[in-house]
């Protein structure tokens, strides 16, 4: 929810959602009795919707609880405090949000959570750390939760984390008396996210996230602002943002022996899948799956990341990623904010005729957009 909780000082824009799968059944769970145990960290700190405190990230939990229930895991769920929980703030019209709330153990998971202190070592086959916010605040102060997880590391358990989840591995001790992380590849939300998305509770925080752990030693890995990123080693799995939860959990299931079932993607997934191969030079065909059927894909997401990857952009080359992105979802959801960005992309790039062309067309069709007249009448001068 980064970039849709924002959106509304860059793009306003009406988002639908169906259910995941269209409606369709989930794929049917392996017995129970040959089911892996994975065990769920979640934040306590959560108040008020994240209003009063930040909580956990809702889509997080929802995706990596349907990947692994849809994979034949048994779920649990435990945080520091135990008891019920509060997420920060999230769309309840999501595909995965809708299936997950549909999910009656799914929500009594969030009521009822385990406390750290009470889970054992050995329970479970894996253990995977849900970000948001909140987890900034109480993993990494969690005694019982960095024993939990060492021990776990130490005797071969699979440990995952996403987002700002691998702040809980920030205290936590190998065997040999290392950081956990010294010398591991790893990623997790990074400064460069923070900086963009942050500004709320950053300052509150202990330390940023990527600096802790680069600082104890861990070999950081990182893909641009806010695209997907996975970082496998060993029985250690670090996903870089919500939009790697998916990978995330079902790196998980490879790590335990299984493939991953096949399933339908949920739209933000697929959407980024989208922009990946758009970035990759599937202009062709990406720009025929749009054609087919846009709403298969969450255009409003897309054009976000391009405005955001744009604004936080230090070279030219990031800023033409930026509006390569914002061009692909620009034919399924003209608004003017984003053809605005799309000119300052142009301006910036140099392409002078291009940024005045869209301008002049901008204010054609929105004679009152403040905004784009003044940014044209600047170029008359």
């Amino acid at each position: 929810m980064y970039l849709q909780k924002i959106s509304a000082t860059v793009v306003s824009l009406a988002m639908s959602a169906v259910v995941w799968a269209s409606g369709s059944p989930m794929v049917p769970l392996q017995p129970a009795a040959t089911a892996p145990r994975v065990l769920l960290v979640l934040s306590s700190e959560g108040r008020d919707g994240g209003k009063i405190r930040p909580g956990f990230e809702m889509d997080e939990y929802a995706q990596a609880y349907l990947v692994f229930r849809a994979n034949g895991f048994k779920v649990e769920v435990a945080s520091p405090a135990g008891g019920a929980i509060e997420a920060d703030r999230f769309d309840a019209k999501d595909d995965h949000i809708q299936a997950m709330m549909a999910d009656a153990d799914a929500q009594t998971l969030l009521r009822t959570t385990r406390r750290t202190q009470d889970v054992t070592v050995g329970e479970h086959q894996a253990i995977f750390v849900i970000g948001g916010k909140g987890a900034m605040f109480d993993l990494p102060k969690d005694p019982a939760l960095q024993r939990l997880m060492g021990r776990h590391y130490d005797r071969g358990g699979v440990l995952a984390a996403v987002c700002h989840g691998p702040v809980a591995f920030a205290h936590v001790v190998r065997s040999d008396g290392k950081p956990l992380v010294a010398g591991r590849r790893v990623t997790g939300f990074t400064n460069e996210e923070e900086a963009t998305f942050g500004k709320k509770w950053v300052k509150e925080f202990p330390f940023l996230l990527e600096t802790k752990l680069r600082e104890q030693g861990a070999a950081w890995e990182e893909a641009a602002l806010m695209m997907p990123k996975l970082v496998v080693d060993g029985h250690l799995i670090t996903g870089q943002n919500p939009f790697s939860t998916v990978q995330a959990a079902e790196a998980v299931v490879k790590a335990l022996g299984r493939v991953p079932v096949q399933r339908p993607s949920f739209k933000e997934e697929a959407s980024m899948q989208l922009v990946q191969r758009w970035l990759s030079g599937e202009r062709d065909a990406v720009r025929a799956a749009l054609k087919a059927d846009a709403g298969r894909y969450k255009t409003d997401l897309i054009a976000m990341l391009g405005v955001y990857q744009f604004k936080s952009a230090t070279d030219d080359a990031m800023r033409r990623q930026a509006l390569s992105i914002m061009e692909l979802a620009e034919p399924h959801m003209s608004h003017p904010k984003l053809r605005l960005t799309i000119a300052e992309a142009h301006l910036a790039l140099g392409n002078d005729k291009a940024g005045r062309e869209v301008l002049t067309a901008l204010v054609a069709n929105q004679p009152d957009f403040a905004e784009a007249k003044q940014a044209l009448d600047a170029l008359k001068r």
